[in-house]
């Protein structure tokens, strides 16, 4: 168990499950109740508003001087591209000018140099992260946005360049090897009741694509079995339908908003819950009165339509053709009906309710770690739109299975379906279809 002692929260962005080809918001595709504009609205609040986060990532962690380096005015040896790139920060190849396109592919541009990091936050070219710099360009602080983790690119110019992808899981982000950045983790470390070295531990434990969502209101870092209590990156599309958009309903989209930006992020919000009031179960956000979070002035609550109406405009990408064999999806989507029974669940009309999108761990044969964790204490029946597009790092909210086929041989014996091999295999293709 990790507690906290006063009111800073180091989490990140969470919303509900993540990756192929570009997806974009195409204003004349946009589902006709989404107002245009308030989409876009929503699209550059979604890319570029960190909330006044900055006073937590640079006022508290310093992350902005980490990302410098001493010979930029901050510490350290600095955070190069190349290093960005390798905790699984991303880069927008459209934010680039030509000329630093040619200078990246012909390598005149140092990508082994922090100060072509800072030009590139300088472009707002890192997604997810927003710099800001004074009048004489240096930087002075950092801020994270709902990119950061909500968003990934194509790869299309080189692994980790390329165009966004908003709304896809970034799987590769290592949200604890970036706050360990930090020159000043001992007032992390002492606000967690824990020393440096284990609250280093603890973020090195989560690895790429995980985060810890509820570490700071209930205090508890590991599962029974002694693994890290984090999960993995959510999408933030193909939700405009979802009542519930996290792994254990805690609730709808705006909610959730709120609760992200306000808590995780550490924006300047206004967040209240009762449920955080529950001192037996979420001990922390008692401690620090998370459940009745407000700031003044209030950089969020004004933005959460517009937010929520690009999030529900982001439709659940397809997948690329060739990746699944038609014929065998075909004949898979009669088992998904039928007699694997995966349509008792995940069925759109039963999205939208959030008294038939929850189940207990036992109806789908888990433990109940996470489930009991939630206000919900169940879990949310994930769509299944995109679903090759958040493989990366496994299915289930913590990856426990790495395969689909893991996950229908899973429900293969809970349900006892009774599965052939070649109805298990055309099962698969369907889900790689969806």
């Amino acid at each position: 168990m990790i507690y906290k002692k006063q009111t800073m929260v180091v989490l990140f962005i969470i919303a509900a499950l993540s990756i192929t080809q570009c997806t974009k918001t195409d204003i004349n595709k946009i589902p006709e109740h989404l107002d245009p504009a308030l989409v876009a609205e929503g699209k550059d609040i979604f890319r570029f508003d960190s909330f006044g986060d900055e006073d937590f990532w640079s006022g508290l962690l310093h992350i902005d001087k980490a990302i410098a380096g001493s010979n930029n005015g901050g510490f350290g040896s600095g955070v190069s591209p190349k290093t960005a790139l390798a905790v699984g920060l991303k880069v927008d190849a459209e934010a680039l000018p030509a000329e630093i396109v040619s200078g990246i592919a012909s390598g005149t541009v140092d990508l082994d140099d922090p100060a072509t990091t800072l030009a590139l936050l300088k472009l707002n070219a890192v997604v997810g992260v927003k710099g800001n710099f004074n009048p004489e360009g240096a930087l002075t602080s950092i801020g994270i946005t709902c990119a950061s983790c909500h968003s990934t690119v194509d790869d299309s110019f080189a692994p980790g360049i390329g165009k966004r992808l908003d709304g896809w899981p970034n799987r590769d982000l290592n949200v604890g090897a970036i706050v360990s950045l930090t020159d000043n983790a001992q007032p992390i470390a002492s606000m967690l009741h824990v020393d440096e070295p284990t609250l280093r531990t603890v973020l090195d434990m989560w690895g790429p694509g995980k985060f810890a969502a509820v570490l700071f209101l209930d205090g508890k870092a590991l599962k029974p079995d002694g693994t890290a209590a984090a999960n993995l990156i959510p999408a933030a599309f193909g939700l405009k339908d979802v009542s519930l958009t996290t792994y254990t309903g805690w609730g709808d989209i705006s909610y959730w908003n709120a609760f992200v930006g306000t808590l995780e992020m550490h924006g300047k919000g206004t967040l209240i819950d009762p449920r955080l009031n529950d001192a037996s179960k979420y001990p922390i956000a008692v401690e620090n009165n998370l459940g009745n979070t407000t700031h003044s002035p209030d950089l969020i609550t004004s933005k959460l339509p517009a937010l929520r109406a690009y999030q529900h405009s982001i439709s659940a990408p397809k997948p690329p053709a060739g990746s699944f064999d038609v014929a065998a999806a075909g004949r898979g989507k009669g088992i998904f009906m039928n007699k694997a029974k995966c349509a008792t669940c995940h069925s759109p009309k039963l999205y939208k309710d959030p008294s038939t999108i929850l189940h207990t761990a036992a109806e789908i044969g888990i433990d109940d770690f996470e489930a009991m964790r939630s206000p919900t204490e169940k879990y949310r029946t994930a769509p299944l739109g995109g679903l090759f597009a958040r493989a990366k790092g496994g299915f289930y909210h913590d990856g426990r299975f790495a395969t689909i086929p893991d996950v229908i041989n899973h429900y293969n014996n809970h349900l006892q379906l009774n599965l052939s091999a070649n109805e298990k295999e055309d099962l698969a293709e369907y889900l790689k279809s969806l």
